[in-house]
């Protein structure tokens, strides 16, 4: 299998210094996007993390799940807000997050990879409370109004020991972004962020975020394949990263600076992404380093 999927992929050549080199490491992967979408890309995905653990690396999966949560709620009849990419969460919105998060999806997901040889376990922020958040009481909207989000979380303590009894165990991770409060009630974090804290928390060799675009890219759209936070302040100030790539960018500087390797933004539109980032010394995304 391993042999059959990474010539697929074009670079069997390349990965085994890679397999030996990260063999027993850990990879915490935010899956979102097309790649959750398009059949053939999801059938891929899938594959690929359980050659991750067949190989000997650790992949822990954190999804998204967006336009599943917005189709749901158009069905329902309900207008859904964002602010900052964060969407306003009252109660009835909470329900239906925590049904496609944390119920259909996320089981979709868990047995995708048991189909294609993998060992998945899906887990949320309530299994053994493991992470934990604050309400964010107010936020800012573009008029410079002040709203509450309502069940929007930020995480504040993540305790891995779950998901490390999992990993030694053979299995692979796969986390909803919903978290608790000290009450123990659900609140709506997000995915990226929660992947980045996760990667931070479990030591990991690298954090991939999986996006819609071909990575970081400079002035001339052209693809930057590696930025340090100096260069990341400049492009900022500069007005090249901006928009939605601002909290994306944040959230893998954030989490090469607690401690992780690595993280990238790679283009999950492409078949075998994650193996072609971390398999080849091209990749197919940008890479952030400290």
């Amino acid at each position: 299998m391993m042999q059959q999927l990474i010539e697929k992929a074009g670079v069997l050549h390349e990965a085994l210094p890679y397999i030996r080199r990260f063999h027993g490491r850990t990879f915490v992967i935010k899956y979102g996007g097309h790649a959750m979408i398009d059949s053939a890309l999801r059938d891929g995905f899938a594959r690929d993390v359980a050659l991750l653990k067949y190989v000997g690396l650790n992949p822990v999966v954190v999804h998204g799940g967006g336009p599943q949560i917005d189709q749901m709620l158009a069905a329902m009849g309900v207008v859904s807000e964002r602010i900052d990419g964060l969407r306003v969460t009252d109660d009835r919105t909470m329900e239906v997050v925590e049904m496609v998060l944390g119920g259909k999806l996320n089981q979709e997901i868990v047995s995708l990879i048991c189909t294609h040889g993998g060992r998945a376990v899906g887990l949320s922020g309530k299994d053994d409370l493991f992470m934990r958040a604050r309400k964010v009481e107010r936020m800012r909207t573009k008029k410079g109004v002040e709203v509450d989000p309502g069940r929007v979380g930020d995480v504040h303590t993540i305790d891995p020991d779950i998901v490390h009894k999992l990993i030694a165990g053979g299995f692979i991770p796969v986390i909803a972004p919903i978290a608790v409060d000290e009450r123990g009630e659900s609140l709506n974090v997000n995915a990226d962020t929660i992947a980045g804290k996760i990667a931070a928390a479990l030591h990991a060799e690298k954090l991939v975020l999986m996006t819609d675009i071909e990575g970081v890219c400079d002035s001339n759209k052209t693809l930057i394949p590696s930025l340090s936070a100096a260069t990341v302040a400049r492009l900022r100030a500069d007005g090249v990263i901006d928009g939605g790539m601002i909290p994306k960018v944040q959230c893998a500087l954030d989490a090469v600076s607690a401690g992780v390797g690595k993280a990238h933004i790679i283009d999950g539109r492409v078949k075998h992404a994650v193996l072609l980032e971390i398999f080849t010394d091209r990749g197919v995304g940008t890479e952030i380093v400290a």
